[in-house]
This record gives structure tokens, sequence and C-alpha cells, in this order.
């Protein structure tokens, strides 16, 4: 699994649904820098059991995240039609009706394997044949990306594991507390708690010397 964190965030340029129920081509992460940070996660498929669950619970919270001017988006492995109509699927039949939040399509499972959460890879047999070893569908991963494009933090959970959305937004606030005050953030920490002096610098600086 690669690890992300310092590095450009992988550039993507794909189809996306929008809006609750907006077909967007040529959508791109790009269209956030030096604007806003972006929240960006992977879920498996949809009309699944644990996705939905946290993608509503993404939702809930997206009020949350615009007033940080965070941006969230979602992608999975499935194509444009499947997000539309799941997003205009009730709730009570399994749906995520009311979601507003982007929903980006990996249709070619490029951007998980850019991002490094395909739950598979392609192989080849004694023969020459292709195969795909694994589950072609995406982990549950989690990249938060800051202004600059850079990927600052990063989650990845097997298939069965749903995801803290307050975890999230814990670490929105640390890393744009970080940005606005040049302190530190200690464990456990969340917002209005104090800081530690020191930068991720000295910390490197330290590391270098040991």
């Amino acid at each position: 699994m690669s690890v992300l964190v310092g590095k450009k965030a992988p550039h993507f340029v794909a189809d996306a649904v929008v809006n609750g129920g907006e077909f967007v081509e040529n959508f791109s992460l790009d269209q956030f820098l030096g604007k806003k940070h972006v929240v960006f996660f992977f879920y498996p498929l949809d009309f699944t059991f644990v996705c939905p669950t946290e993608i509503l619970a993404f939702q809930e919270k997206l009020a949350e995240f615009e007033k940080r001017n965070v941006a969230v988006v979602g992608c999975s492995v499935d194509s444009k039609f499947s997000h539309w109509a799941w997003l205009n699927t009730d709730k009570k039949n399994g749906g995520i009706k009311g979601v507003k939040f982007p929903l980006v399509s990996d249709l070619s499972k490029t951007i998980s394997a850019n991002y490094d959460v395909l739950a598979g890879e392609y192989l080849y047999t004694e023969d020459g044949i292709m195969e795909f070893e694994g589950g072609p569908v995406a982990f549950r991963g989690l990249f938060l990306i800051d202004k600059e494009g850079i990927v600052r933090h990063q989650l990845v959970n097997d298939l069965p594991l749903g995801r803290s959305v307050d975890e999230a937004i814990r670490m929105v606030d640390a890393l744009q507390f970080f940005e606005e005050n040049g302190e530190v953030c200690p464990a456990n920490w969340h917002k209005g708690d104090e800081g530690m002096k020191g930068t991720s610098e000295g910390v490197a600086d330290y590391l270098s010397r040991h």
C-alpha cells in the first residue's frame, strides 16, 4: 500500500454525478486547487450495505465540512449511470436520495489504482492471459488534500469496516489549526484544545539528526 502523505494527490479526469443527479464530464479535483481543502474518499460499490451508511453520514455532516471550506467527494468503480440511479433511489429502498456532494465514476479502476486502494490487481498467467486477482473494487480509502493539492492525511479500511465521519472532521480541524497557528496537535486533539509549539519541519530536522 502506497503512502501518499506529503505527495501530490494523483490527478484524474472522470465522469461524475453532482448535486444529487447532474452528470458532469471531465470532473477533476483541480477545480479546488488554491480554493478548498478536499476530503476524497473511496467506497466499494453502489447499492450495497455499509457504503450507504457512510455516504449518508457524510451528507448529514456536509454543512460541517462546508463551513470549514472543505469539498467532500466520493468515488467508486461504478458507472455514472449507477451513481445516478442510486442517488435517485429512496433511502427506505436502499438508496441515497438527498446526497448532494459529487460521486466520481472510476469505471476503468485507474483512479483507485493510482491512489493504491484497489482491492486486487491484474496479473498474467503462464499462458499470457490477463486475470484479476482479488476484488475489483476499492477499499475504503480516505484522503485529506490541502489547497496546494498535497495529501496530508490518509486512511484505508478493509471492506467490512466503516469509517468515522467525525474523525475526518477532526483531521480537517487539526490540519487547519496547524496551517493557521503553526502549532502541532497532540493525541486526541479536538477543535478548541491547545496545540503544541513546534512544526513538522522541526520533526523532520530531529529525525535527520538521529
